[in-house]
């Protein structure tokens, strides 16, 4: 994913970097990536009007997997831009692609994906990821690249 444009994605959250995310080393702590692809990732849901998280049937979305690729170390100050897409989408769940770019040196910081389940909070157990959900989704792809979204709603997979 290292020559990636931030283009290519239909949501993007810009967060400015603190000193207090700095670590001994005098960069940006691991683990303060996976709260950008968080932050991320929660615009994202609020694109597609996940708003309050879970529906009227107890439904909503948990975290299966995340997984970060650092790329470059980001240092104070800095702001950084990421990119949010859904690159595949399944009965019960999607995968998100997250590419992190430093505004102050014009480059790939980090990259990463998650997957994301939908989850019955009643019954504690997965559900089928909903047909709103699924067409919001394919909505906000569309913005960006119509042949991709339109892949996403032919595949429906395990």
């Amino acid at each position: 994913m290292n020559n990636v444009e931030l283009s290519a994605f239909p949501v993007i959250t810009e967060l400015r970097l603190s000193w207090g995310q700095m670590d001994a080393f005098q960069h940006v702590n691991n683990i303060v990536y996976f709260r950008y692809f968080e932050d991320a990732r929660l615009d994202y849901f609020a694109r597609i009007g996940f708003g309050g998280m879970m529906n009227e049937e107890g439904l909503g979305p948990i975290l299966a997997s995340v997984n970060c690729n650092f790329r470059f170390p980001l240092t104070f100050p800095d702001t950084v831009f990421v990119g949010t897409r859904v690159t595949r989408l399944g009965q019960h769940s999607f995968t998100m692609a997250y590419a992190l770019f430093s505004q102050r040196f014009q480059r790939l910081a980090a990259d990463g994906d998650s997957v994301i389940v939908s989850y019955d909070y009643r019954a504690e157990r997965k559900a089928p990821l909903p047909e709103a959900w699924r067409a919001a989704i394919i909505r906000t792809e569309t913005t960006v690249d119509p042949a991709a979204a339109q892949r996403l709603a032919a595949r429906k997979e395990q």
